[in-house]
């Protein structure tokens, strides 16, 4: 079995983060899914998912007394997903700005790298970035 990856993220009303992923593309797995919690497959060939919980059952995973940061006043982690094109990246961001979600930091162009962020419903920031592949072969040569 090959290794998969689980970003678990407090989230305060499952509905609403629901639609806001939807509207960007992403699906729910239901066999994860459930009253307290959403499985978003962010990439099931890569085995790639977010396990967005409810706050009270996302707590029942920490460390006895340690808070659950408050994601509208700090920042507690960056989500980094790659694009295929900056077209892609553009629409993505532009979605996530129609559907709820709050810009994050202004665009960023080094022309061989472009990419956008922005805060889900919950102040969570995700990151959009697409590389030049050619710029990246040559960087690995």
């Amino acid at each position: 079995m090959s290794k998969m990856i689980f970003v678990n993220l407090p989230v305060q009303d499952l509905e609403r983060t629901r639609a806001f992923f939807t509207a960007l593309g992403f699906t729910f797995n239901p066999q994860f899914s459930d009253e307290n919690a959403l499985g978003m497959v962010i990439d099931e060939d890569n085995g790639i998912h977010a396990m967005l919980l409810l706050e009270p059952f996302f707590k029942t995973f920490t460390p006895k007394g340690k808070e659950i940061a408050d994601a509208t006043r700090t920042t507690e982690t960056i989500i980094a997903l790659s694009a295929e094109s900056r077209a892609e990246v553009d629409d993505l961001a532009e979605r996530a700005l129609a559907n709820g979600g709050s810009p994050a930091n202004e665009p960023m162009d080094e022309g061989f790298m472009y990419g956008r962020s922005f805060q889900d419903p919950d102040g969570h920031v995700w990151e959009v970035v697409w590389m030049d592949p050619a710029a990246m072969e040559s960087a690995g040569s």
